[in-house]
């Protein structure tokens, strides 16, 4: 009877080590099943010389080449849709951060309303992109364009501008949508942030005679360094990967051509899976040096800063 009431110690632990693992269980096999096992598919098709006629037949065990990533790199256009999407997600990235920051300054002082204006701000966040990419063509098309029609009736342009077909305008207008759907995020990440700075803090330097910029320098800015850092990666990975604001708005013509467009082509234009694998796979290489560099260097300074 004793012994029932008190088993062993290592008893005890092998049974909650077990209890342990039954819990997991379902949590792991939904990852493996819906994230490992794809992953390691993408990365064997990027291997193998495989088109949708034969996909079938391919299986994760084949014959491995690197053909795919030599042709990937020596196609035509391959580095300056590198270059383009290094702009998109740079700038895109940037951008929707200092909207956001400004939304959230504009807005942290309590007036009558201001839940209701907050509210609308996520607008372009949670509304379909289908829906706003057709809005924003409208709006910007040549023909029937809201926007040149201002244009030439208030600034008097001789001619009304193709702001999606022309090369000079189709990534600045494609990098101020990214800027103006993405900014609620940050808006939101550095809302939250702000009230959780002390008011003590900013009214102690009011005090002392701090002016307004020279508080945001040295009380809030060190305050939203670490939101800013979190943020910069997020929505950078995230605007690097990104594939549908791009082709809905412009197909990825005009110099919008970034990789993930280039991917969807390979795969959709050509039928060739190997080879939208391995120009998939070079995303995330790239992708995870430039993360790496910034974690490396970025971050730290920030943390000292802070």
């Amino acid at each position: 009877m004793k012994t029932a009431l008190n088993p062993k110690p290592g008893a005890l632990r092998r049974s909650e080590a077990r209890a342990g693992l039954g819990l997991i269980a379902p949590t792991v096999i939904i990852v493996v099943t819906v994230v490992v096992v794809p992953i390691i598919w993408s990365i064997s098709l990027a291997f193998q010389k495989v088109r949708l006629i034969n996909l079938r037949t391919a299986g994760i065990f084949g014959d491995y080449v690197v053909d795919n990533f030599v042709r990937v790199v020596n196609s035509p256009g391959f580095f300056e849709s590198l270059r383009t999407t290094l702009l998109y997600s740079v700038f895109g990235t940037a951008a929707s951060l200092a909207l956001g920051l400004l939304a959230a300054l504009a807005l942290r002082k309590k007036f009558r309303g201001r839940g209701f204006i907050r509210s609308v701000m996520l607008l372009p966040y949670v509304t379909p992109v289908v829906a706003v990419t057709f809005v924003w063509s409208t709006m910007l098309s040549p023909q029937f364009g809201i926007v040149n029609v201002w244009g030439q009736q208030l600034f008097g342009w001789a001619k009304p501008i193709a702001f999606l077909s022309d090369s000079s305008t189709a990534l600045i207008m494609v990098i101020v949508f990214e800027a103006w759907r993405q900014f609620p995020f940050a808006f939101l990440f550095f809302t939250a942030r702000i009230q959780a700075i002390p008011g003590s803090l900013e009214e102690a330097a009011r005090v002392d005679g701090a002016t307004i910029s020279q508080r945001f320098r040295y009380i809030l800015l060190p305050q939203l360094l670490p939101t800013i850092a979190v943020l910069s990666v997020l929505r950078f990975i995230w605007t690097f990967t990104s594939f549908d604001d791009i082709y809905l708005l412009t197909g990825g013509a005009a110099g919008t051509e970034v990789i993930s467009v280039r991917v969807y082509q390979f795969l959709t234009g050509r039928g060739d899976i190997g080879l939208a694998s391995a120009q998939a796979l070079v995303i995330a290489v790239v992708l995870a040096v430039l993360v790496t560099i910034y974690m490396r260097f970025f971050t730290r300074k920030e943390e000292d800063v802070s």
